[in-house]
């Protein structure tokens, strides 16, 4: 079994939306559905509006459609995208 490190860019709606409340959520559904190591970091794209840039190991026997049906559907969420998917170990 080999582990996936992937990158995924949540964009939220508008510059206002709260991105803490949005971290939040999106760490605990992807923990529920078996990521590992997960981290946060801000991107500025314009005009104030940040994207979330989500890193973490995942299994990779497990389908991605996963995690991006599941952060898109996070509220306030814009979008949610793989940015990066690559073989970690094994």
């Amino acid at each position: 079994m080999a582990i996936a490190a992937i990158i995924v860019k949540i964009m939220p709606n508008s510059p206002e939306t709260d991105l803490a409340e949005i971290k939040k959520t999106a760490q605990s559904s992807l923990e529920k559905e078996g990521a590992m190591n997960i981290s946060f970091e801000e991107r500025a794209i314009a005009f104030g509006l940040k994207a979330i840039m989500v890193k973490f190991a995942w299994p990779e026997e497990k389908d991605t459609s996963i995690i991006e049906d599941g952060l898109a559907k996070i509220k306030d969420v814009s979008s949610a995208t793989i940015e990066d998917y690559r073989r970690a170990f094994g």
